[in-house]
């Protein structure tokens, strides 16, 4: 089971280095928030210990931006701060845990056991498609510079063809979101469609919903 450790005090970092390795874990130990960032989007970890004050970016900053990108590794938050804004603040931004320091060795790896069983059950709001996202906890559809609400059909449309990643057809469409029995005439996933694609458009998105006859719709790239 391999872990990432982002702990800036390098006595501690080594002395939990070693009582994790003995305790079977594969570690990768780094010492600020950029690596810290660096090594949970390119690297597979079972978890992440991760300290809230370190150097050039902050726990805090690293969590919001793992979370933002799709990483659903747990998380356990490492600080000396034991106040409850700042538990409540990691917890709100989708860490699995929160110790704070001092601890003890034996409460830790009991914590690291727990979080590391429910790797895979963190399922993270956002979905990013170009430079577009979609906040499926709060309808928003936006760009670098602007955004919009969706309604909740639209919501669920936008999510299906950011993850299909393929051609959807319009029974797809009926069957995931207005159900098998539905009396809604097809023609409904038409409508529908014409508002997305006018609501891409206000927000500058640089993608576009293509139609083919016979086929159905995707989400693509805009021609330059």
């Amino acid at each position: 089971m391999r872990l990432l450790l982002a702990e800036d005090e390098r006595e501690l970092s080594n002395a939990l280095v070693a009582i994790l390795e003995h305790s079977d874990y594969e570690v990768d130990a780094v010492y600020d928030g950029e690596k810290a960032l660096e090594y949970a989007l390119e690297r597979d970890y079972d978890g992440i210990l991760l300290d809230i004050m370190m150097p050039k970016k902050d726990g805090i900053e690293v969590l919001k931006e793992a979370r933002r990108q799709g990483i659903e590794t747990p998380i356990l938050m490492l600080t000396a701060k034991a106040e409850i804004q700042d538990k409540l603040e990691g917890l709100e931004n989708g860490a699995d845990d929160y110790l704070t320091k001092p601890f003890a060795m034996a409460e830790l790896l009991a914590r690291i056991k727990i979080i590391t069983k429910r790797k895979g059950e963190y399922t993270s709001p956002l979905l990013r498609f170009e430079n577009v996202e979609l906040d499926r906890s709060t309808y928003e559809l936006s760009t670098e510079t602007s955004s919009i609400r969706l309604g909740n059909k639209e919501c669920k449309m936008m999510e299906i063809l950011i993850t299909a990643k393929r051609w959807v057809t319009p029974e797809e469409f009926m069957e995931k979101i207005w159900g098998y029995d539905t009396e809604v005439e097809k023609n409904i996933v038409w409508v529908y469609i014409s508002y997305l694609r006018k609501k891409l458009d206000a927000i500058n998105a640089s993608v576009q919903v293509k139609v083919e006859k016979d086929t159905g719709y995707r989400l693509e790239k805009k021609d330059d």
